[in-house]
């Protein structure tokens, strides 16, 4: 069941990938290599192709929906496995595991297209 609008899911992008940026300092790993790099590439990522998604807050309406979500369900697999891809679970997982999961989810759970009004 699709129930997250893409006005709503706009609003997510921005916040989690400024969230991602900040997360090593916010979450205390910000010493290690691949764990602080992997989510601030990530987030940076996200806060560009969302400027480009044709939805309500993106800003050159060029991306489709469908692609951005795709990206999104892309960028949550690689953030939630990127402690053990990039060798540093022992270090630090969580933050990683449970922000990947949420994007894999909030993508699953948005509209494919803006609401006409």
């Amino acid at each position: 069941m699709k129930f997250i609008s893409t006005k709503i899911h706009g609003m997510l992008d921005y916040t989690v990938g400024v969230l991602l940026i900040v997360s090593p300092w916010l979450f205390g790993f910000y010493d290690q290599t691949a764990a602080t790099y992997v989510p601030m590439a990530l987030g940076a990522m996200a806060l560009v192709y969302s400027m480009f998604t044709n939805y309500e807050l993106g800003l050159i309406k060029l991306l489709p929906v469908p692609i951005h979500l795709l990206l999104d369900i892309l960028s949550g697999i690689v953030l939630a496995a990127s402690p053990w891809l990039f060798g540093f679970a022992d270090i630090v997982s969580l933050p990683h595991l449970i922000l990947g999961i949420f994007e894999i989810v909030a993508a699953f759970m948005t509209e494919s297209a803006p609401r006409k009004r």
